[in-house]
Protein backbone atom coordinates (compact mmCIF):
# COMPACT_ATOMS: atom_id res chain seq x y z
CA UNK A 1 0.00 0.00 0.00
CA UNK A 2 1.16 3.47 -0.63
CA UNK A 3 -0.04 6.25 1.26
CA UNK A 4 -0.36 10.06 -0.28
CA UNK A 5 -0.83 12.48 2.28
CA UNK A 6 -1.16 16.28 1.06
CA UNK A 7 -1.89 20.09 2.62
CA UNK A 8 -2.54 22.93 1.64
CA UNK A 9 -2.52 26.31 2.99
CA UNK A 10 -4.97 29.01 1.21
CA UNK A 11 -4.07 32.31 0.09
CA UNK A 12 -5.32 35.10 2.67
CA UNK A 13 -7.96 36.33 0.01
CA UNK A 14 -9.40 33.16 -1.01
CA UNK A 15 -13.29 32.91 -0.38
CA UNK A 16 -14.79 30.15 1.75
CA UNK A 17 -17.00 29.50 -1.37
CA UNK A 18 -13.85 28.48 -3.09
CA UNK A 19 -12.09 26.82 -0.61
CA UNK A 20 -15.64 24.61 -0.47
CA UNK A 21 -15.05 24.43 -4.40
CA UNK A 22 -11.75 23.02 -4.17
CA UNK A 23 -12.40 20.52 -1.49
CA UNK A 24 -15.25 19.14 -3.78
CA UNK A 25 -13.09 18.46 -6.51
CA UNK A 26 -10.28 17.01 -4.09
CA UNK A 27 -13.19 14.74 -3.56
CA UNK A 28 -13.88 13.72 -6.55
CA UNK A 29 -10.61 12.51 -7.20
CA UNK A 30 -11.47 9.03 -4.88
CA UNK A 31 -12.44 7.36 -8.18
CA UNK A 32 -10.62 8.27 -10.86
CA UNK A 33 -8.43 5.40 -11.45
CA UNK A 34 -8.59 1.87 -10.16
CA UNK A 35 -6.93 1.06 -7.51
CA UNK A 36 -7.25 4.25 -5.21
CA UNK A 37 -8.30 2.10 -2.00
CA UNK A 38 -9.70 5.01 -0.06
CA UNK A 39 -9.67 8.89 -0.35
CA UNK A 40 -9.82 11.99 2.82
CA UNK A 41 -10.38 15.04 2.16
CA UNK A 42 -11.45 17.42 5.26
CA UNK A 43 -10.62 21.22 6.95
CA UNK A 44 -8.15 21.54 9.35
CA UNK A 45 -10.52 22.69 12.66
CA UNK A 46 -7.63 23.16 15.52
CA UNK A 47 -6.31 26.33 13.44
CA UNK A 48 -3.17 26.15 15.05
CA UNK A 49 -0.13 28.97 14.25
CA UNK A 50 1.21 26.03 12.33
CA UNK A 51 -1.24 24.21 10.69
CA UNK A 52 -2.48 24.01 6.93
CA UNK A 53 -6.12 24.63 5.79
CA UNK A 54 -7.20 21.47 4.32
CA UNK A 55 -5.78 18.19 3.72
CA UNK A 56 -6.01 15.02 1.62
CA UNK A 57 -5.08 11.18 2.78
CA UNK A 58 -5.31 8.78 0.01
CA UNK A 59 -4.32 5.11 0.06
CA UNK A 60 -3.23 3.28 -3.20
CA UNK A 61 -2.85 -0.60 -4.07
CA UNK A 62 0.69 0.27 -5.27
CA UNK A 63 2.44 2.77 -7.30
CA UNK A 64 1.47 2.10 -10.05
CA UNK A 65 -1.65 3.63 -9.05
CA UNK A 66 -0.44 6.69 -7.78
CA UNK A 67 1.44 6.89 -10.63
CA UNK A 68 -1.22 7.40 -13.06
CA UNK A 69 -3.06 8.97 -10.35
CA UNK A 70 -0.48 11.62 -10.84
CA UNK A 71 -0.75 12.14 -14.46
CA UNK A 72 -4.33 11.94 -14.43
CA UNK A 73 -6.12 14.88 -16.52
CA UNK A 74 -8.57 15.18 -13.46
CA UNK A 75 -6.19 15.15 -11.09
CA UNK A 76 -3.64 17.72 -13.40
CA UNK A 77 -6.81 20.14 -13.34
CA UNK A 78 -7.23 19.95 -9.73
CA UNK A 79 -3.73 20.56 -9.21
CA UNK A 80 -4.11 23.29 -11.38
CA UNK A 81 -6.58 24.82 -9.64
CA UNK A 82 -5.01 24.69 -6.20
CA UNK A 83 -1.81 26.35 -7.29
CA UNK A 84 -4.18 29.72 -7.59
CA UNK A 85 -5.48 29.41 -4.51
CA UNK A 86 -2.83 28.04 -1.75
CA UNK A 87 0.55 29.73 -0.54
CA UNK A 88 1.98 26.72 0.41
CA UNK A 89 1.65 23.13 -0.19
CA UNK A 90 3.26 20.17 1.52
CA UNK A 91 2.63 16.19 0.66
CA UNK A 92 4.50 13.12 1.35
CA UNK A 93 4.21 9.46 0.03
CA UNK A 94 5.50 6.52 1.56
CA UNK A 95 4.63 2.75 1.32
CA UNK A 96 3.42 0.46 4.43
Amino acid sequence: MVTHIVVWKYRADVSQAVREEHQAQLCALGNIVPGIESLAVGFDFLRAWNSYDIGLMALFRDRSVLDAYTVHPEHVKVVEFGRQITEAMAKVDFED
